[in-house]
């Protein structure tokens, strides 16, 4: 069934809550009529497809890509399209029972999903605490606060403790030097590092001189025009930290979860921390070409109550399964749960072949931002990670920041598929989902906030 201009699945402007789009349209063929679809494209509205088959990467570069007037996404069966409003009626014309072209939907204009970021959330942004990087007296406040929680432990237990074994000691020395989000999640004691697994993060790039990233099997490509994967806005490098950074960071705590995958850096995002639903496609059909295993997107836009999702990048996350890979995407940072406002899973996310990651404070409670699963259809929150107080890495020469959002939380689920993918390598598409939400630590929370619960590493 044709989608029509109207469609509720389109994300809201900032200022007005209106959809925002670019102008250009998304084209959804059929699986198996990928080429036939192409032809009737052209042929309805005379424009000249230029399809990322031609390309070695499995995607257009950010100039061609903006300059194209039509293009087809070959791993996804996807176009991006400009068109005039004969051509668009035309386009429509065309779809009929038995035809090739599925839907037709608005491109959407989306953004870095945190806290007090650029992007203006249709209600009063609430900025969570942006803190300094950990100094050495918060380490060691850290380090205390490890050595009272065993203590309570082991009282709590209603017998005089034992002297603290040297098995005891490193465990808590340990626990002292990696982050609260990799502790809640299990992630120090797995014997995994996502060697040999591919990550996409599509975000705002990676800061290319970090030296926490020196030596590391590094794949990046940027779809946003004008602008390198070197990123300028700080929230892929944070993003990418937490998923894919060191073991032995240079300075504690440890933040990163899979230090042996192979990153993929796609600049979905521009350094200001805006980009469209071409781009993002266009950087999915770069990851199934390239055979990651995981997409990890800190990206979107708000829906309203009661919005469907886009039967587009629904269609597209299943394709994505099929090719052995898994999209987790940001549920969104809308709600302000201490106003009573709680607002529903954003897009992408919203669709139900795609992993909605919602976010938790270090006490496991909800983080007060986080979308909560309303809409019907569809929509809901499928796991939750870390997202409040988020130390990872930064831009230098600060190299390291504290901040908050499901933007943090979803790269704590991508690394942690990472460490599963490595597992057991028939762990691809929808049995890695299965496996990560078959192992994720029940909460005493609704579902509809926290899904199967807090993720957790193998």
């Amino acid at each position: 069934m044709l989608g029509s201009y109207g469609d509720p699945t389109l994300p809201l402007s900032p200022e007005t809550n209106q959809m925002e789009t670019t102008g250009r349209f998304l084209v959804l063929l059929a699986e198996d009529a990928g080429d036939e679809g192409v032809q009737l494209l052209a042929k309805a509205t005379g424009l000249s497809v230029t399809s990322t088959r031609e390309t070695e990467i499995g995607a257009l570069d950010a100039e061609r890509l903006r300059s194209s007037a039509a293009v087809f996404f070959d791993k996804l069966n996807v176009a991006l399209v400009s068109v005039e409003p004969g051509q668009l009626q035309a386009l429509t014309s065309v779809s009929a029972e038995g035809s090739p072209i599925l839907a037709v939907e608005p491109e959407r204009v989306v953004y870095a999903l945190q806290q007090g970021a650029a992007r203006r959330a249709p209600l009063p942004v609430v900025v969570e605490p942006v803190q300094e990087p950990v100094t050495l007296t918060e380490y060691l406040q850290g380090y205390r606060d490890a050595v009272n929680h065993l203590t309570e432990t082991l009282f709590a237990t209603g017998r005089v403790p034992a002297p603290v074994t040297e098995e005891e000691q490193v465990e808590v020395t340990q626990q002292a030097q990696v982050t609260w989000g990799l502790r809640a999640t299990g992630v120090p004691r797995s014997r995994y590092s996502g060697r040999g697994v591919r990550v996409a993060v599509l975000d705002t790039g990676l800061d290319l001189n970090h030296p926490d990233f020196q030596g590391r099997s590094i794949v990046r490509q940027s779809f946003i025009p004008g602008q390198s994967e070197q990123d300028g806005h700080g929230h892929g490098t944070h993003c990418i930290g937490t998923a894919c950074g060191p073991q032995l960071a240079p300075v504690p705590p440890r933040y990163g979860i899979a230090y042996g995958a192979e990153i993929y850096v796609g600049k979905v995002l521009s350094n200001q921390g805006s980009g469209s639903d071409g781009g993002i496609l266009n950087g999915i059909n770069w990851a199934i070409t390239n055979q990651c295993a995981v997409v990890s997107m800190s990206l979107g836009a708000p829906v309203l109550p009661g919005q469907g999702f886009s039967a587009v990048f629904e269609n597209v996350a299943r394709r994505a399964q099929r090719a052995g890979t898994l999209i987790i995407a940001a549920a969104g940072n809308e709600s302000r749960r201490h106003l009573g406002y709680i607002a529903p899973v954003g897009h992408p996310a919203n669709c139900p072949s795609i992993m909605a990651v919602g976010a938790v404070d270090s006490r496991l409670q909800i983080a007060r931002f986080s979308t909560r699963g309303i809409n019907p259809n569809g929509g809901q929150v499928d796991i939750v990670g870390p997202g409040v107080d988020v130390y990872s890495t930064w831009l230098m020469p600060r190299r390291y920041n504290t901040i908050s959002g499901t933007s943090m939380a979803t790269p704590h689920v991508a690394g942690i598929a990472a460490l599963h993918a490595e597992s057991d390598p028939r762990l691809r598409g929808q049995g890695l989902w299965n496996r990560l939400t078959q192992t994720a630590r029940r909460l005493v929370l609704p579902a509809v906030d926290v899904g199967a619960g807090l993720v957790q590493a193998p």
